[in-house]
């Protein structure tokens, strides 16, 4: 029987986009083919990781289980995720020293009860322990180790992934609090103490865990990335700068495109080793015969390592950079955050007209952004439905 898996990456409120493209799925696209997709292993990074884990949690029902989803997205104000006040500006030198009480811009406790009371934790356990998924992964950073963390709930007899050198695996009941160390922007919210160890953003290292999917289980992967492809952040020359007067990019300019290095930028390098070892198997059969990946896996299984086999991807990803959307956005709406503090703090977010607001795209936890989103992924995903269909329902 095939096993499909989804993998959603990391973005901060960018993550309403993959909302949208799960909207369609478990709505129209559902309606469309007489049936709802299935998905046994769920893999997610930062706030894909938040999307994965409610996912996983209402397999039950995945319809009702998308609806609550989008409803939480659709219906939330910026004060429903983030605060700011005299309290949180006062702790801002916390942020650039450190100190024993880690901090972050922002203050994480409306997050922290988001994650907390709008996820059915139980139906998860009960989702696994029923073997109706196979398995939930949640990557994040070691903020000690500076290696990615991979935490592993899994039904019972579902293989562990394998540590490697630049990934940890540990077998965990997931949590709350594995949630919110894995969405844990790096100054936007402070890291989260798991154990003894403090962890942040899974997406500094991980962003779209593809490896953890293939190695448990998985022939075919749905993969839904909030980064649009090819594109190349431009900024003007200094010369042209001087002589033009052009605007130099501004701090927040400037991590806003260091956090699109950093996090966004992995899905095209995931991808590409898939496709590598999807090609070499391919010409190995085709030379060694139809039994090759018979005794290559009966090999590796020997020697304690996870068959290879052939994985097939579908890649969902914006049509329209979401970074200029924030900054359409910005201009021309109000933001409802309720304090002044905490709107004069988002306005500096904006690069300016013409610009994107990539960074401002990461904490736009407001509805009518999030509405944007939504729609931007619930249409490119009907766009490809045929596709989507042959490879969803495909056997």
């Amino acid at each position: 029987m095939t096993s499909t898996g989804i993998v959603l990456s990391g973005g901060g409120a960018r993550g309403a986009y993959e909302v949208g493209v799960l909207g369609y799925l478990f709505g129209a696209f559902s309606r469309r083919v007489g049936d709802t997709p299935g998905f046994d292993v769920f893999n997610g990074t930062s706030v894909g990781a938040v999307n994965a884990t409610a996912l996983a949690s209402t397999a039950h029902d995945p319809v009702r289980g998308v609806e609550i989803l989008s409803k939480v997205w659709l219906e939330q104000n910026l004060s429903d995720v983030l605060h700011f006040n005299l309290r949180q500006a006062a702790r801002i030198y916390r942020v650039i020293s450190g100190g024993d009480d880690p901090s972050g811009i922002f203050d994480p406790r409306p997050f922290t009860k988001l994650v907390t009371h709008k996820i059915p934790w139980r139906h998860l356990a009960n989702n696994l322990k029923s073997k109706r998924i196979r398995g939930l992964t949640v990557s994040m950073t070691n903020l000690r180790t500076g290696r990615s963390t991979l935490y592993v709930d899994r039904a019972p007899g579902v293989a562990l992934p394998q540590s490697g050198l630049r990934i940890e695996v540990r077998a965990s009941a997931i949590r709350p609090s594995h949630v919110l160390a894995s969405a844990a922007m790096p100054v936007i919210f402070p890291p989260v103490r798991i154990g003894n160890e403090y962890f942040c953003d899974g997406g500094i290292r991980m962003n779209t865990p593809t490896s953890p999917a293939i190695q448990m289980g998985v022939d075919r992967m749905l993969v839904i990335g909030v980064s649009t492809p090819g594109k190349v952040p431009s900024s003007p020359p200094l010369s042209e700068i001087a002589a033009h007067g052009i605007r130099a990019p501004s701090a927040s300019a400037l991590l806003g495109k260091a956090l699109n290095a950093l996090m966004l930028d992995h899905v095209d390098h995931d991808l590409a080793e898939v496709q590598l070892v999807n090609q070499i198997l391919a010409d190995a059969e085709a030379v060694c015969g139809e039994r090759f990946l018979e005794k290559l896996n009966g090999q590796a299984n020997q020697n304690g390592r996870p068959s290879r086999r052939l994985i097939q991807t579908f890649v969902l990803r914006p049509s329209v950079d979401i970074g200029e959307i924030a900054s359409e956005h910005l201009r021309t709406h109000k933001l409802r955050l309720g304090k002044i503090l905490g709107k004069a703090v988002l306005r500096t977010l904006d690069v300016g007209e013409g610009a994107s607001a990539d960074l401002a795209s990461y904490v736009l936890f407001d509805s009518d952004f999030s509405r944007a989103l939504f729609d931007l992924g619930y249409n490119d995903a009907s766009a490809c439905r045929d596709e989507l269909e042959k490879f969803l329902f495909s056997n």
